[in-house]
């Protein structure tokens, strides 16, 4: 008999609060997972209601920004982490919090919210921060993954690294989340031995993570695929099966899973 999988979600829920308004709590206590990452909470943790701060059944850890209703990630998990860690050293980025990593026996869960590069006047303004963002993630993590230990980097990596990730490429060359110098420093992931695991399971296009919120975009799947879950050597000889929950509403991004088998652990 097959053991019951290690289920690993992850969800940009572009405010928490809101997404509770919206069926969240109902979803969580619902499903069927392990351990949920979610990113742009925008919320400290004071500020939510216990439901969501101490949901029933839960172990909850909250990262937020300096900056009120900003950023901030959160990961509610059905063990306590055997371990804990939100800071990747760099103040610059320390303060918009994006980043918390977890240890649940051998396994190691990055919940990851990477900058989008767009600046406040939809430039590209933010495009070197967001990169030398993800330099710092990748350096962080680096010695997780060359020393073989299983790691898998959930979150909202704000690119589509290929065309078959979008929708409308040819139309978003321009556009900050398919500039090739983002697109590069994904492929840099991939090209260290990453693993995209929806692509691992998945070849084919249409599928996507994201919307934009203009009526009848994600009524005509008019999308990108900007969150994944990378997943490194060690954790993916682990893999059983990687989704993406278009069905599931509540944000303007949907979940995507990964199935580990508890070996893993």
């Amino acid at each position: 008999m097959r053991r019951r999988p290690f289920r690993v979600y992850s969800w940009n829920v572009n405010g928490l609060r809101a997404c509770a308004n919206k069926g969240f709590v109902d979803w969580l206590a619902g499903g069927d997972a392990d351990v949920v990452g979610l990113q742009e909470t925008r919320a400290r943790a004071a500020q939510l209601p216990p439901g969501l701060r101490e949901p029933e059944g839960w172990h909850a850890r909250f990262v937020s920004a300096e900056r009120p209703g900003y950023s901030g990630v959160a990961l509610y998990s059905r063990r306590a982490p055997d371990a804990h860690a939100t800071s990747l050293d760099v103040d610059e980025f320390d303060v918009e919090g994006r980043f918390q990593l977890a240890r649940f026996g051998r396994l190691w869960v990055a919940n990851v919210y990477f900058p989008n590069g767009s600046g406040p006047g939809r430039d590209h303004s933010r495009v070197p921060y967001k990169l030398a963002f993800y330099r710092r993630v990748f350096e962080h993590l680096e010695p997780l993954r060359a020393g073989g230990e299983p790691v898998v980097v959930i979150g909202d990596y704000n690119t589509a690294r290929e065309p078959i990730d979008l929708a409308r490429p040819k139309q978003n060359t321009k556009t900050s989340g398919f500039l090739p110098e983002e697109r590069a420093e994904l492929d840099r992931w991939i090209d260290a031995g990453w693993i995209d695991t929806f692509r691992h399971f998945e070849p084919a296009g249409e599928h996507y993570t994201w919307w934009s919120q203009r009526g009848g975009v994600r009524e005509r799947n008019v999308g990108w695929r900007i969150d994944y879950a990378l997943a490194s050597p060690g954790a993916a000889r682990h893999l059983r099966a990687a989704a993406i929950h278009p069905d599931v509403f509540g944000s303007d991004h949907c979940p995507i899973r990964v199935d580990l088998d508890p070996a893993v652990l």
